[in-house]
């Protein structure tokens, strides 16, 4: 039998590297996509390598970046032409693997177990298939190979960009316990400030310490995953919790995104959470499914996660209702950082129980408004299927079409 073995794909500066390769004359420049410096409350959503280098970082607002980089090209981004990218991106790994989870736009996890007879050794498989993201798509991605996801995770983040990391069998602990603790994938800032505190400078110092005394520090919950995390083992459920509880056997959907550093702003939140909209809604459309259970997942900077669920008695009909749906289920879990002084370093939406369109739902007696909504949000589809460029937008994201 195949030694388990999992590839976390990482699209390098994803948003900027995608402007860089329609626009030319942006290469080699400083490409900071997520808003103009005069927008009001943007924030960095990627920032180019060469703009990195100014200091300029993910989650950081606009205005800041261009404090440190005011020569930088600033765009407000094209989540059409980003999907489109990624999908071409998610078509090549699926030549490469059977097993694809996809965490975002621009980052997957690939189970290439026993696929060595096909591609090769992992170390091979990983080298083909960057050679054919590159060729097919004009990107460039990182990788990290390892027994489980969680190591391939943080190993894809050592080499970047364009770069690949391997981590053997057997040999996870000594790769997590040589790591600063900065690179725990999951301990968010006030959890950084608690390793100050107590002196952890280093995964090994966390490793050092039985796991009586983790969890007396940090609670029951994240001490067993800091005590997990660091000996590299499955430390995290890989699993969205929200959405696949009670729904073994039904066809469901969901999107998440983890953000770089944790956020505290509703409103930067539930921009990230209207573009998952955007991105489950289309999918739904795609496939001709319908759905009228929503669920949503709040992940919090100490691993603490919420989750709600909802179902309705009419199908979700389009993306500023399931937005709608959605918000209100956040507005009901949502702990505000002033209470309890947590960022959220995770949200996650899902669609459950999906069932075909043609599936017989009695009809409201005014749902006009609702079929309108749905077939606007077809059309773009449609014209963004046949026309890329056009980057067609509902109009409540800020991701407007650039």
């Amino acid at each position: 039998m195949s030694k388990p073995c999992f590839i976390h794909a990482d699209l390098d500066a994803f948003y900027a590297s995608v402007e860089q390769l329609d626009h030319p004359e942006y290469r080699g420049q400083p490409v900071i996509v997520g808003g103009l410096p005069g927008d009001r409350r943007s924030v960095v959503s990627t920032a180019s390598y060469e703009a990195r280098k100014f200091g300029v970082h993910s989650a950081m607002p606009v205005v800041q970046a261009h404090k440190l980089c005011p020569q930088g090209i600033y765009l407000r981004g094209n989540m059409t032409r980003y999907r489109e990218k990624s999908a071409e991106v998610m078509a090549v790994f699926a030549d490469f693997a059977p097993d694809i989870r996809q965490i975002s736009v621009d980052e997957a996890f690939l189970d290439i177990t026993g696929t060595e007879k096909l591609f090769g050794s992992p170390a091979a498989a990983g080298k083909k298939l960057k050679e054919a993201v590159r060729e097919e798509t004009g990107l460039t991605v990182s990788l990290g190979l390892a027994s489980n996801r969680y190591v391939a995770k943080i190993a894809s983040g050592m080499s970047k960009p364009d770069g690949i990391t391997i981590v053997a069998t057997g040999e996870e602990a000594a790769f997590m316990r040589a790591l600063p603790v900065g690179k725990i994938w999951g301990a968010g800032n006030k959890t950084q400030e608690q390793f100050k505190k107590y002196g952890f400078k280093t995964c090994d110092d966390i490793h050092r310490l039985p796991l009586e005394h983790l969890t007396s520090i940090f609670g029951a919950s994240f001490g067993l995953f800091l005590y997990r995390a660091v000996r590299g083992e499955a430390a995290s459920d890989w699993k969205s919790a929200a959405f696949d509880d009670d729904d073994r056997g039904s066809h469901s959907m969901s999107a998440e995104r983890t953000f770089p550093y944790d956020l505290y702003d509703e409103f930067t939140i539930e921009t990230a959470l209207f573009e998952i909209c955007e991105t489950l809604m289309f999918r739904l459309l795609n496939q001709h499914w319908q759905s009228r259970t929503v669920a949503i997942k709040i992940r919090y900077e100490d691993f603490s996660t919420e989750s709600a669920r909802e179902t309705y008695p009419q199908p979700v009909g389009s993306i500023n209702e399931l937005f709608d749906h959605l918000s209100a289920l956040f507005r009901r879990k949502y702990q505000e950082p002033k209470v309890h002084g947590r960022g959220v370093r995770l949200i996650g939406a899902g669609l459950l129980n999906l069932e075909t369109e043609n599936t017989p739902i009695q009809g409201e007696l005014f749902d006009t408004a609702n079929e309108k909504e749905r077939a606007l949000d077809k059309y773009i589809l449609e014209i963004n299927k046949k026309f890329p460029n056009a980057a067609l937008r509902r109009g409540r994201s800020l991701m407007a079409g650039g």
